[in-house]
């Protein structure tokens, strides 16, 4: 079976297939399109694609993967830095980019262009065989190269299918980034594989979205954020089957305003570019605020404390969660040393996030141990508690909470704010009503705005 499972199997293969930014293609024309750019990159071992949101990205990313040439996706804001970087490390033989494009730099580039056609037959490329690097957002150094293989990504699209009952008769609404797992691999990927209708909206505009008439919706918090204080897009959405965030944690006041003006709680997910997604709500099955659901099939999970002991899934345990299954990735490209220090000697990926499982077995995100987890006078203390008490707030708009050094405490909670109309003092007795007195902010800064990620994530190592 290939990856791309209904591009060619797909027995209503209609006009508006795959839509991009107003645009749209057949999966027959797509798959032709696509098998002219794999005439011209076969035998090449990688080529890095402008990500842009356009059918021609589309077509670049499945024509080399119908080649069985490795996808290297380049983020068309990334600066000469990253660009020069990422091109040099993955060792991209050429850059696909739309017919007329200047991306710069001394490859070659193959013009790609949906008017394009070829009836080429190419052969089934191997399971095991890399489909993607994606490289990470880089906040510890450079970004490295995350391989992923077509089995992963298939185990992935599978349980996710299972998860969100993903049929071909869905229409998949998105407006994401096509060079990350979210927009890429699950919003692109996903409907090749399973043969539902795909829309890329070009930007995510709520307007964009409630237009769409979609049944299963992908967004990020500031994308359901916006929604959210649109009422009448948010109720556009009430015919939709399934709305599903993910890549940062979703505000409970965001899940609740949700809930109140769409009918529907979101479906969140948990993952990350090495591991894909392995954790998720369920369609058929309960869905709660700050709760990211059960593992996917075949998908292993654990918590383990600061000296790697296990932990017991009671809903209250707070340790770094350890994944393992057919979804990881095979390795971060020319770094054995970064591949080494994630994994465990029995197999398991230390994804360096903060988590609690339930007796039931859903699982929670607290937060990054790097900085979410915060030590103060003896008590371990998770960011996404305080700041979903900050967010209860009416006059806080943002939060994030981190930990800052302390001669007595050790760490001290501090909290960074955009709000309306409110005060430090306030905030710090607010939070102390609602948590646990030490679980107070010793500390709150008023800010115009949080530093932010292409993907919503707040970056918290540029706090302070």
């Amino acid at each position: 079976m290939t990856l791309l499972t209904a591009l060619s199997t797909a027995a209503d293969d209609r006009p508006d297939a795959v839509r991009v930014a107003g645009r749209s293609i057949s999966r027959a024309r797509l798959l032709a399109s696509a098998t002219a750019v794999a005439d011209r990159v076969r035998g090449l071992d990688r080529v890095a694609v402008l990500a842009t949101p356009s059918l021609e990205t589309v077509v670049g990313i499945v024509g080399a993967l119908l080649a069985d040439v490795t996808v290297v996706p380049l983020p068309p804001d990334a600066g000469p830095m990253e660009r020069e970087h990422i091109l040099r490390d993955s060792a991209a033989a050429a850059v696909l980019a739309a017919t007329g494009h200047d991306v710069g730099g001394d490859l070659p580039v193959v013009p790609v262009s949906p008017d394009l056609r070829s009836s080429t037959s190419h052969p089934v490329p191997a399971p095991d065989r890399p489909a993607l690097i994606l490289y990470t957002s880089g906040t510890t150094g450079l970004p490295k190269g995350v391989l992923l293989s077509r089995r992963a990504i298939a185990a992935c699209l599978d349980g996710l299918a299972d998860a969100w009952a993903w049929t071909p008769d869905d229409l998949l609404v998105h407006g994401l980034p096509l060079f990350h797992v979210h927009g890429l691999v699950l919003g692109l990927l996903g409907p090749l594989r399973h043969g539902s209708r795909l829309d890329h909206v070009g930007r995510p505009h709520p307007e964009r979205y409630a237009a769409a008439g979609g049944t299963l919706l992908f967004g990020v918090p500031t994308v359901w954020s916006r929604i959210c204080a649109d009422p009448a897009a948010a109720r556009a959405l009430r015919r939709a089957r399934l709305l599903v965030s993910g890549s940062a944690a979703l505000p409970a006041a965001v899940f609740d305003g949700l809930r109140a003006l769409t009918g529907h709680r979101v479906a969140e997910r948990y993952g990350m570019t090495e591991t894909l997604i392995t954790v998720s709500a369920r369609a058929d099955g309960p869905r709660e605020a700050g709760w990211v659901g059960w593992p996917l099939p075949g998908v292993g999970t654990r918590l383990v404390d600061e000296h790697g002991d296990p932990l017991p899934a009671d809903g209250s345990a707070m340790g770094e969660l350890l994944v393992r299954g057919p979804t990881l990735f095979d390795g971060y490209l020319n770094r054995p040393d970064a591949d080494a220090a994630t994994r465990t000697g029995d197999g398991w990926y230390r994804t360096g996030d903060i988590a609690t499982i339930g007796p039931d077995g859903r699982h929670r995100i607290v937060g990054r141990a790097s900085t979410d987890l915060i030590k103060s006078g003896g008590y371990r203390i998770g960011a996404g508690e305080v700041e979903e008490a900050l967010l209860a707030h009416p006059g806080v708009r943002e939060a994030a909470v981190v930990g800052t050094p302390d001669p007595v405490l050790g760490q001290q909670v501090t909290a960074y704010v955009v709000g309306d109309g409110v005060a430090e003092p306030e905030l710090i007795d607010f939070v102390a009503r609602l948590l646990s007195v030490h679980k107070r902010p010793r500390r709150v800064h008023l800010v115009d705005a949080l530093p932010r990620n292409a993907l919503g994530k707040v970056q918290k190592t540029r706090l302070g």
